[in-house]
């Protein structure tokens, strides 16, 4: 796989990674939160304790990762000479961000819900954990990833 195939595989996760997010702050997780509620009344609810759940927040935070995802994309095509690793690693390290910037997205919307129902902000879906272990993973990848060309360059 060259290094643009790489490019747009890695977009593709992180496009995949910002929807799960949005899905489990605006879905998933309002509705673990108030268990038998529509999202309609939750919202209805919400907005009645003088709360938001932040959901334009949400969205634009979680877009900062798909832009970043597009300007790497860019990148691989404008630069023909950049190698596999690099475009990998970029990737790799948009996916670890992405933990942060989900804690950072939700935030609002957990205390929205935290305020409203008198429970904690914390996620009560527990889809997050999918979250944090692909961030995880992409943690784990690049720093074998930066190792293994660390290795590489001290042979040559």
């Amino acid at each position: 796989m060259g290094p643009r195939a790489c490019a747009w595989a890695g977009f593709a996760v992180v496009l995949a990674y910002a929807a799960f997010a949005a899905l489990q702050i605006m879905v998933l997780n309002p509705r673990a939160a108030a268990p038998g509620r529509s999202l309609a009344v939750i919202r209805d609810e919400v907005a009645a304790a003088g709360e938001s759940l932040g959901h334009s927040f949400a969205l634009i935070v979680l877009s900062v990762g798909v832009v970043l995802a597009v300007a790497g994309l860019i990148f691989a095509y404008a630069a023909p000479q950049l190698r596999r690793a690099p475009v990998t690693l970029y990737f790799l390290l948009l996916l670890v961000c992405g933990a942060p910037g989900y804690f950072f997205a939700s935030f609002a919307s957990g205390m929205a819900l935290a305020d409203t129902y008198g429970i904690t902000g914390e996620d009560h879906s527990r889809w997050s954990v999918v979250l944090f272990a692909a961030s995880g993973a992409a943690l784990l990848a690049a720093l074998v990833l930066g190792l293994v060309a660390l290795s590489g360059r001290r042979r040559h």
